[in-house]
């Protein structure tokens, strides 16, 4: 079979004005950036707010292993699955990082026929947007550390000086740091404002760093704002840093929020791309799961639903992460939640949570896992079990897609079928990488069961209740924990964030992805863990409590061998190497 972006490369693909005609969005509601994408205009987003409303399908997973259970290419193989039986359907995915696309993920366009295209486009700049958070980030470090350098330098005749009010910062009281959209470890701790000896002139020294453009907040406003009226809002309340007095400093307080929304101005529409059968595709926003909400946004959401009879959308990692932030988040400020869910597993995956290997990303890969297991094929449904069991609890029918790879046994697929029946979820195998939309009809159907029966979803909490019980919950209820515990850091913070009012706030978790609980190391369906809290941070903007868990890394590395040693271009000046 040929490589993934040789089949995109290879594939004949409509131009963007006939794929956006055909999924009715009007000529004035379109502005082209070339031949195969384009941004979508906020007057869609008017007209299709006031349309009638599709179905939400939300694809989840097992928890992943470094297989890959092929989310994405199940979401796109799902939307051209619904084609093919004549569904109006359109596809919501995340924009992907540059970092993991250099590093060890690899790209996040699908795959084999079952992808957005072009890939290269989507996994590289595509129209800016992640450029455009970065800049609009770092405006704000850059409008923060001169606001903090001037106050200091000036002193009481600050006000004088500058006609505006001194808002007494201290170097140890800015909490925003610089973002970059790439993987390097080397800028996770870093020292600025450094001047020779007697000197102020490059800054108030302090220690800072970097996170990757993904894990910035403005990201998660992106995708959670519900139209360009409530970006700016939510920009204005982005905190930056404290005063003496310990009251947050905005980016309003400091006149910038307003420049920030000019740059995120044209990075709040959505991108249209396409499928290899042509489906329309919303790319937009690409905040990580395990540090943030792990979501498409809501302005391509309301777009699509306005649009499409059923659009599919995909939740990062498994169903702890991304779907209960989906649930628990993305739904409280969009006004709704999913329709129904898929879980997508594999073979080799639950075999892979059952515990009996060890496998790491870019370490090779045991040829046992390959081949039939029964002993730890029943170890791993566990897993798969639980994930199908807790998307339930958010009041959705679920439907899990079996993702099949060619060397599957077809004794232990059918295994796994009757398994799922009596969990009480629908099932369904999806060929969607080798056959796209073909091989996802029997997929479609049941998902288009599914949504025939009336969901009645809730998410887990009140935001009323306080901070401490909600963090219980998700221990608890969202995790299947035994409790939390506190640290001294975690206790204050909650009691800050409570007098200051914050403490309705949701929280999001930031974990690992690699266990439902808080340790990578617990695989399957672990039990009787305590979770710990580490600390709490204010997202304001987004309108998030972000949960430090154990060790989660907001600024990645880059491993032995990454990606990047593949990528190049030829002589006519094709991208190759991406994903092969």
């Amino acid at each position: 079979m040929k490589s993934d972006i040789a089949i995109s490369q290879s594939a004949c693909l409509s131009a963007i004005t006939d794929v956006a005609a055909a999924a009715g969005i009007q000529p004035q509601e379109l502005i082209p950036q070339g031949q195969y994408k384009a941004k979508l205009s906020y007057s869609l987003l008017n007209r299709a707010s006031n349309a009638p409303q599709g179905k939400l399908v939300l694809v989840t997973a097992i928890t992943p292993t470094p297989l890959g259970e092929g989310k994405t290419v199940t979401t796109i193989g799902l939307s051209q699955g619904l084609k093919a039986i004549g569904k109006k359907v359109m596809a919501c995915i995340r924009q992907p990082s540059m970092g993991p696309v250099f590093g060890v993920k690899g790209g996040a366009a699908g795959g084999g026929y079952s992808q957005v295209a072009p890939m290269e486009e989507l996994n590289l700049h595509l129209t800016g947007d992640i450029h455009a958070v970065t800049a609009a980030h770092n405006l704000a470090a850059a409008a923060i550390d001169a606001r903090l350098y001037h106050e200091l330098r000036h002193g009481e005749a600050f006000e004088a000086k500058t006609g505006m009010t001194p808002l007494g910062l201290q170097a140890d009281s800015v909490v925003w740091g610089r973002v970059v959209d790439m993987n390097d470890r080397a800028l996770r701790k870093i020292t600025i404002g450094q001047n020779e000896p007697g000197k102020t002139i490059n800054g108030i020294e302090r220690e800072s760093g970097f996170d990757i453009s993904a894990a910035s907040e403005l990201m998660a406003i992106l995708a959670l704002a519900s139209d360009l009226k409530d970006l700016r809002a939510r920009l204005g309340r982005v905190v930056l840093a404290y005063s003496k007095t310990g009251q947050p400093v905005t980016a309003e307080d400091i006149g910038v929020a307003g420049a920030m929304a000019a740059i995120l101005r044209d990075a709040a529409q959505p991108t249209l791309m396409q499928s290899l059968e042509g489906v329309p595709t919303l790319v937009h926003a690409g905040p990580f799961a395990n540090i943030a909400h792990g979501n498409s946004s809501i302005i391509a959401d309301r777009m699509a639903l306005g649009l499409a009879d059923v659009v599919v959308t995909e939740a990062g990692f498994g169903s702890d992460m991304g779907f209960e932030k989906a649930c628990n988040i993305k739904a409280r400020a969009a006004g709704r939640g999913p329709d129904a869910a898929v879980v997508v597993a594999t073979l080799r995956g639950l075999k892979a949570n059952s515990g009996r290997y060890d496998l790491r990303p870019g370490q090779p890969l045991p040829e046992s896992i390959f081949n039939e297991d029964a002993e730890a094929l029943a170890g791993g449904f566990a897993n798969l079990k639980w994930h199908i069991d807790n998307a339930a609890r958010y009041g959705v029918p679920v439907v899990v897609a079996l993702n099949r790879f060619p060397d599957d046994s077809d004794a232990e697929l059918q295994w796994l079928a009757d398994k799922v029946k009596e969990a009480g979820a629908q099932v369904a195998l999806s060929e969607a990488f080798a056959k796209g939309g073909e091989g996802a009809i029997e997929l479609a159907q049941a998902v288009m069961a599914a949504l025939s029966q009336p969901a009645q979803f809730a998410p887990l909490y009140q935001c009323e209740q306080p901070l401490e019980h909600k963090l219980l919950t998700m221990a608890e209820v969202a995790y299947g924990g035994s409790g939390i515990e506190l640290s001294e850091q975690a206790k204050a913070d909650i009691e800050r964030l409570t007098e200051l009012g914050y403490g309705d706030l949701p929280v999001c978790m930031a974990k690992t992805p690699l266990s439902i609980s808080h340790d990578p190391a617990l695989k399957g369906v672990p039990t009787d863990f305590v979770v710990p809290v580490r600390g709490l941070r204010l997202c304001a903007g987004a309108g998030f409590i972000y949960v430090l868990t154990g060790n989660v890394m907001t600024m990645p590395g880059l491993p032995e061998k990454p990606a990047y040693l593949s990528i190049d271009i030829d002589e006519d000046g094709n991208i190759v190497g991406i994903d092969e």
